[in-house]
């Protein structure tokens, strides 16, 4: 039964104040979105020599509904995001429209706020920086396989090797199509091939709503974020897009745009970015959260529907449990397989009925019958709303 190293045995030594980098890595993790950055600050302060790779920079804006439930609020703190010092939309109602424009308002009894990834994602890089991780942006992981003991990993730049390995890479990337996961061999069905559009725009718009409306085959989210921003994101098929010539402005206006109030509101808005934000080939497909011995975190291990509540919550509630298992195992408290087995099984006892909710009300919205029937339904029986919306949400954790 192989059992963890203690972390000591390879932190790093400093020779007059030199840092030198050592052999072996405690932790690598690859991709550094929130997940990814929320499990690297917790391992570097825990003493583990850390290394988190990012094809990217920071700071960047991604696509992202950028409501955040309150869930995860103390823990982002904790991790050195000053959100009590930030003066950040504070959502506490819930607003959703059919395809025919009507809408449906509800409580929002956790509540949330708003703030951009643009900004989130760079506070937590330098909260990283501060507690030792190393990071290396614009630095692309080829491969990464476990050889028994310790995983090689090959990127664009180098090879490295390390104790234990998290993957935080997101919805979809070269390493998934590499390892053949089952997700990527699935054949297209109802949760395949979506794409998802975002925006920033100037409206007149609550601070404290966020609204979903829906389309055909679609939805869009909209919310304040930091500094009276709007995020507006939305999500449909890529059938949609390649019907409208692969223009997304047309598509908008065949698709969103009957929608009155979706309407309304591209009309009237200031939109900030020149282009759109578009991410292609979003699957909703069920994953598994441990690959070749690679702790999956956020999308990796599961593609959140939005209609969960929040994935960006549940992504960092995800580091917060890898962190957990990571570290018996380094402790030499249990071994790898049950490191591996623990994390998988906390994952789905925390996560699964959620998902399991998001996907039944993803198959429903974006149907123009179903959808207006089922908003009437939670409108006139209050306790099925609650039971929906408190099913998309998570305790504070």
């Amino acid at each position: 039964m192989e059992m963890g190293l203690s972390p000591f045995n390879y932190r790093t030594k400093k020779l007059r104040g030199v840092k030198i980098a050592p052999v072996t890595y405690d932790v690598a993790i690859v991709g550094g979105g929130l997940a990814g950055l929320a499990l690297a600050i917790q391992c570097a302060r825990a003493g583990y020599e850390t290394l988190l790779f990012e094809k990217e920079d920071y700071p960047r804006h991604k696509v992202c509904g950028e409501y955040i439930s309150n869930e995860s609020k103390p823990f982002l703190e904790s991790l050195g995001v000053p959100l009590s010092n930030m003066s950040l939309p504070d959502i506490k109602r819930f607003m959703a429209t059919d395809v025919y424009g009507n809408e449906y308002p509800f409580p929002l009894p956790l509540g949330g706020f708003g703030i951009s990834r643009y900004q989130l994602d760079e506070l937590l890089y330098q909260s990283a920086l501060v507690a030792g991780v190393e990071v290396h942006t614009l630095e692309k992981v080829m491969n990464l396989h476990f050889t028994g003991k310790i995983f090689q990993i090959e990127t664009d730049k180098g090879q490295y090797t390390a104790k234990m390995a998290a993957g935080s890479f997101g919805k979809r990337s070269n390493l998934d199509v590499k390892w053949q996961r089952p997700f990527i061999l699935k054949k297209a069905g109802k949760l395949q091939n979506f794409i998802g559009v975002k925006y920033h725009i100037k409206t007149n718009y609550p601070a404290d709503l966020i609204a979903l409306h829906n389309f055909k085959d679609g939805y869009c989210g909209i919310s304040q974020v930091e500094e009276g921003s709007v995020c507006l994101c939305y999500l449909t098929t890529a059938a949609h897009l390649k019907q409208n010539n692969n223009s997304i402005a047309a598509m908008e206006k065949a698709v969103l745009h009957v929608n009155p109030r979706l309407r309304q509101i591209f009309e009237s808005a200031e939109f900030l970015y020149p282009e759109p934000l578009v991410i292609s080939q979003v699957s909703f497909a069920k994953k598994d959260m441990v690959e070749n011995h690679v702790l999956m975190l956020g999308d990796a291990a599961g593609m959140i529907p939005p209609l969960c509540g929040n994935g960006m919550s549940m992504a960092l509630h995800s580091s917060k449990m890898a962190f957990e298992a990571m570290d018996l195992f380094a402790s030499q408290k249990i071994s790898r397989t049950q490191m591996e087995k623990g994390y998988a099984q906390t994952w789905k006892k925390q996560f699964s009925k959620r998902l399991w909710m998001g996907r039944m009300v993803q198959r429903v919205f974006g149907q123009n019958r179903m959808t207006w029937f089922f908003l009437q339904c939670m409108q006139k029986m209050p306790f099925l709303s609650r039971v929906v919306i408190r099913s998309t949400h998570g305790e504070v954790f």
